[in-house]
């Protein structure tokens, strides 16, 4: 699929307001790419399929998982909704012909992330919380800045108002979140 048929797909799959936060992730992502020398056409494909399986239900989720042999941890098992980067990024492949690993992981961690992220993971991880339809952190300006200054900083920060967010709302924490907490955390 080319560039123009994605687009159709997902505007036809995903509701409005998820279209237009895709939309806002790939030029999100694509200027933080140009911003760090990189490229943005690889980012602008990345944003744009971050969240293409965002469409499905958790039960859709869980049953994709089971006929494609992705794993499933116990804490996704409990909050299935954290699985659609998994699915996200092998639907990429398998619908969007995305053959290109870079991508393919900035999708699959754009949620969690990880200790030790790509740039481009980290920027897809960054674009999805600074995109401008985003208004749900009241730190978010200073972090839209640090993304343009400091990556590595803004997801410390990030990650930082995530870990208050879960503790608040006392939903489960993947363990592959506090891992990447902690990691980031010690660069800065």
């Amino acid at each position: 699929m080319d560039k123009k048929d994605i687009y159709k797909d997902l505007y036809n799959r995903l509701d409005g307001r998820r279209f237009m936060h895709t939309l806002g992730v790939a030029h999100t992502a694509a200027c933080l790419a140009m911003s760090l020398g990189l490229d943005t056409d690889k980012a602008y494909m990345a944003g744009l399929l971050h969240d293409c399986a965002k469409y499905m239900s958790d039960k859709e989720y869980l049953t994709y998982c089971h006929k494609h042999d992705i794993d499933v941890s116990d804490v996704e098992k409990e909050n299935p909704a954290l699985l659609h980067s998994k699915v996200g990024a092998d639907l990429a492949h398998e619908r969007y012909d995305i053959e290109d690993e870079e991508i393919l992981n900035a999708i699959r961690w754009h949620t969690t992330g990880h200790p030790g992220m790509t740039v481009l993971e980290e920027i897809i991880f960054t674009a999805d919380y600074i995109e401008p339809n985003r208004t749900h952190d009241p730190e978010l300006m200073d972090i839209r800045q640090e993304a343009f200054t400091d990556i590595k900083k803004a997801i410390c920060h990030i990650y930082g108002n995530t870990m208050k967010h879960l503790t608040r709302s006392s939903k489960a924490l993947d363990p592959m979140t506090a891992e990447a907490f902690e990691y980031y955390g010690n660069l800065i």
